[in-house]
């Protein structure tokens, strides 16, 4: 049994080197955020700001709350094509408190670790909640790639060739990495194993992630209509859906500064839209992103209690 454990001590290290890189990542994306807005002009970002009307940005914010029930939905459908007893409400709340700790507590509790907490402490089994999690964040990927080719189609538009050569020095792949590729794409399935024999919950959860990404791209379209910039739907969400997979990568705190950094630098250099007013729309998500999970801060004590029944039933 001895030999399957990790070296001591190992795991910590590679946990606080990972903490480290994260840290440094968040910390660089947001010095070149503050270095972009100074370029541009803080005055011409606030008269950006200016130019969103308070009815659009209450509108917006009501899109962008629409947008997260659609992820209670995915991962209520989810939990219940599998046969775990849980409520929409109990998922409604857990969801939220998972956003809450995700937009105020990054550094220390993530909000998949809150989720898995509470769906444990809801009597759904461990395997099952954790891979539910799984399951879900790969089907909000999934519905992300779907627009991933209108995105790369408007980038390699104008860099074909440098995309070309790029491509050509990556293939074949090493060995190392088809690998690697094989063993993700196995992990994959042993997470989906369920819900492939079970089609019509994935089929559910993936209807909602396809609400959840047009709602999150009518944000966009109605922040960047008052701005004076207005892209195409299907252009918006092909951009949008490359600075969700540079942002999966893991070098920043909940893609603090990345985010922003590379919404402000898709839309300005595909979309043709002015730098200003995409410092000013990347700003104005992260805002959004953040008031739409304050509500969870109502359900805080729903953790406290459910450990309570925890602890109670342990007696």
């Amino acid at each position: 049994m001895s030999t399957d454990q990790p070296v001591s001590g190992k795991p910590s290290r590679f946990r606080n080197w990972k903490q480290w890189v994260q840290i440094g990542g968040t910390a660089l994306s947001i010095i070149l955020l503050v270095i972009l807005i100074r370029q541009q002009g803080w005055g011409e970002v606030l008269s950006a700001v200016k130019q969103i009307p308070l009815p659009i940005f209450v509108m917006t914010l009501a899109v962008m709350l629409a947008s997260r029930l659609c992820v209670v939905l995915r991962w209520y459908a989810l939990l219940r094509s599998a046969g775990a007893p849980v409520s929409f409400k109990s998922i409604f709340e857990l969801v939220f408190v998972g956003l809450f700790a995700s937009n105020f507590l990054p550094s220390t509790i993530g909000g998949d670790v809150v989720r898995l907490a509470g769906a444990v402490m809801l009597r759904v089994d461990g395997g099952l909640s954790a891979a539910s999690l799984v399951a879900d964040r790969l089907i909000g990927m999934a519905g992300m790639t779907v627009m991933l080719p209108v995105g790369l189609s408007s980038v390699l538009g104008k860099t074909a060739l440098h995309a070309a050569g790029l491509f050509s020095s990556l293939l074949p792949l090493p060995a190392r990495w088809r690998e690697k590729l094989r063993g993700f794409i196995t992990q994959v399935l042993i997470s989906l194993q369920h819900w492939l024999k079970h089609p019509a919950g994935l089929g559910a959860a993936f209807v909602a992630t396809l609400g959840h990404m047009a709602c999150t791209f009518l944000s966009v379209s109605l922040l960047l209509n008052a701005l004076g910039s207005p892209l195409d739907f299907w252009q918006i969400g092909g951009l949008w859906s490359l600075s969700y997979f540079i942002t999966l990568l893991p070098v920043s705190i909940n893609g603090l500064g990345l985010q922003e950094v590379s919404i402000s630098y898709l839309y300005h250099t595909f979309g043709g839209v002015p730098l200003e007013n995409t410092l000013t729309l990347s700003l104005m998500m992260r805002l959004l992103f953040v008031a739409a999970s304050l509500p969870g801060a109502f359900f805080l004590p729903l953790l406290a209690s459910l450990r309570n029944v925890e602890t109670a039933n342990h007696q």
